[in-house]
Parts: C-alpha cells; structure tokens; sequence
C-alpha cells in the first residue's frame, strides 16, 4: 500500500481570496515504511507575500508587501517555477495514493484551486486522510497541532522552528504512524541533506530503509536558523 504524507505552505489562508500555494514537501510510505522518494518544490505564487505568512514559514522575502533585498541563503521564490509548471508532475508523482494530511481541508483546497486553475481534474476529497481528525478523535480535549503530538509521542521536533512543507511533511509520517498504532522500530526521518524533487512508486519493500534523507539544502536550512535568530517566537503561530 503507497501513502504520501503530504503539507504545503501557502501566501495565506484563502485561494478564492488570491493566496497561492509556495512550497509543497511530500513523504512516500510503502506499507507504513518510508522508501526515502520524496517530493519537494518552491512554487513562485505570482503575487507578493504578506508579512504574517513569511513570519510562518520565512520564505520568499523577495515577494514581501514591504520588500527587502533578500538576505544570503534565503530561499527566494522569483526565479521558481509557477505552479502550472509543476502541477501535472505533482499529480504524477501522487496518482491515486492514499494522502496523509494534517488538516487536510486546508491543503486540499489550495491544490484543487490551484488544480482547477491550470485545467487538471481535482483531488478526491476521500483520496486524504486527516491526521488532526484522528488525532482529536483519539485524544478528545487535547491540543492536537503537529508540534503537540510531537510533545505527547516523544518525536524529536527541533528543527521545527518555522514551518517547512518538506521537514513538516517528514514529522508527520512519524506522528502518523503513532496515531495508527506505533512506529516501526527502524523507521527514522532525518533533517539535513541535499535538495530536488522526485516521484516513483516502483520501490519494493526489500530491503527495508533505515532512515530518510531529507531533501532541504545546506543553505535553506542555514536560512531557516537565521529566520529564528531574527524573527523570535513571538513571530510565529502553529496552524491548527
């Protein structure tokens, strides 16, 4: 069974309003085993960036409302590619692969508006499954953000200072193999290493990976360091 753990990051909250989606980070899992294939792009949403998403995810200082000369190992977004460019090869890379969302109503809509805007079918709403859902279903009352369920199983979450599609996308698989019944006692996710985007579902299960390579460069993540040293935790908000 293929599943792709999957997050995005956005201009804001609202499509229908103009906000456009900038980064999507997707994990595959292959009967609840990560296989290390993984999918990452920066998306040049064609429109400037609103100071209260940059203080979230620190991307795109380039397209800021109050611009600013983008700072060294910032990830810029004017040189990356629209999303018409890049659509059909996320939808290559999914298929019909079950997704593992957290708040999955929030990124489904942006990928099916950005979908509908280029001309590709939708995404079924039922091809999701919803972490936060299960999560406050299993734990009724209690705070179920990614970085409480972090808290609550015991997953290393450190690098999480601002979001990341790509390194949220990769706690997730690990929160979500909690949610469903514990992780596999050699399924590790690691945070550093280099950068690109790839698809394929033709891994087999033999042998099985001890570890996933993230896919954020050295200069995003010395970007991200430099975002917290400026911004502070007063910057930043946790979706739901």
């Amino acid at each position: 069974m293929r599943e792709i753990v999957l997050d995005t990051e956005t201009t804001g909250f609202d499509p229908d309003g103009g906000d456009r989606i900038v980064e999507i980070g997707a994990v595959e899992l292959w009967n609840h085993v990560a296989t290390g294939e993984t999918y990452h792009v920066y998306i040049n949403p064609e429109r400037s960036m609103p100071e209260e998403a940059f203080g979230v995810h620190g991307i795109g200082p380039d397209l800021l409302e109050s611009p600013r000369p983008p700072e060294k190992g910032e990830v810029t977004l004017k040189d990356k590619p629209v999303f018409a460019k890049v659509g059909q090869g996320f939808r290559d890379f999914i298929k019909d692969s079950k997704l593992v969302i957290h708040n999955a109503s929030f990124d489904m809509k942006f990928l099916n508006a950005e979908l509908k805007w280029m001309g590709l079918p939708p995404i079924p709403m039922d091809q999701a499954l919803d972490t936060l859902a299960i999560a406050r279903k299993r734990f009724p009352g209690s705070p179920a953000s990614l970085d409480a369920l972090c808290r609550r199983f015991n997953i290393d979450n450190t690098n999480r200072v601002l979001h990341g599609a790509l390194l949220d996308s990769e706690i997730l698989a690990e929160v979500y193999l909690e949610l469903i019944g514990g992780r596999q006692p050699d399924f590790g996710l690691s945070t550093s290493a280099a950068s690109a985007a790839g698809g394929g579902d033709d891994w087999r299960p033999t042998p099985r990976p001890t570890a996933l390579p993230s896919k954020i460069t050295a200069g995003e993540r010395a970007a991200h360091d430099a975002f917290v040293e400026k911004l502070g935790e007063n910057a930043l908000w946790t979706r739901a």
